[in-house]
């Protein structure tokens, strides 16, 4: 009997470990999700991704929508996993690629934007477009320079001083929210056209001229806020 405490105690800390470990996974996993969502916007991005694959059939664009999640999935895990090794090997920081990444999505907008309203050469842009499954409906219309600069900064924020069991499981988490990420992106590109059915061929124009130009302002707003972090370090 008079081990029985001792017993107790121990089976109440070993509870009190796993609880901690549950909580530190699911913290991760929330931060990694809550994170990205926002910048990722799979909702906002499913118009532009109809407007682009309007000319293909319902399966061609099902097929498209997976390849496109499973690209964003690598982009995203590769980003979080050695995306500041590689930044810190060329000697480039995250203000620059927002600058940069910020320019592309910049063009992307402007591009979409200022497209033709020629049936045939929206036809022969589309065609052309759905050959790459990552550019440009990869990258930059659903995994961008924010998002791949967010996932490089979770990347980087790991504890350097925690043990190999700790990371693995860190790690777990947060691929299991890029896992939920991408698993959310195919499923608003796969309902895209239910989703937008029902505007009609003017309502989706508008829909997908709109969303352009609100994407040309996210390209500008990260130029922005790149040349502002640059700025400040110069300082």
């Amino acid at each position: 009997m008079s081990d029985l405490p001792a017993f107790t105690q121990s089976v109440s800390l070993a509870g009190h470990e796993r609880g901690r470990r549950m909580n530190s996974f699911a913290n991760t996993f929330l931060l990694c999700f809550a994170t990205l969502f926002p910048i990722i916007n799979p909702v906002g991005s499913a118009p532009l991704f109809l407007g682009l694959t309007r000319f293909r059939t319902e399966a061609e664009r099902n097929a498209l929508a997976g390849r496109v999640a499973v690209n964003s999935f690598f982009l995203l895990l590769a980003s979080l996993l050695v995306g500041s090794h590689v930044l810190e090997f060329f000697g480039i920081s995250l203000p620059i690629v927002r600058i940069g990444g910020g320019l592309v999505v910049a063009a992307f907008g402007w591009q979409l934007l200022n497209s033709g309203a020629s049936t045939d050469s929206n036809h022969a842009a589309a065609s052309a477009a759905s050959q790459d499954s990552f550019y440009p409906y990869t990258m930059p219309l659903t995994v961008g320079p924010g998002s791949i600069s967010a996932a490089i900064a979770l990347g980087s924020q790991r504890p350097s001083s925690a043990g190999l069991p700790q990371l693995l499981q860190l790690g777990a988490a947060a691929v299991a929210g890029i896992v939920a990420i991408t698993v959310t992106i195919y499923l608003c590109y796969r309902f895209a056209e239910g989703t937008v059915s029902r505007l009609g061929p003017s309502g989706t124009n508008v829909v997908v001229r709109l969303s352009a130009f609100i994407l040309l302002c996210i390209g500008i707003q990260i130029i922005w806020t790149g040349w502002t972090e640059l700025m400040a370090q110069a300082h």
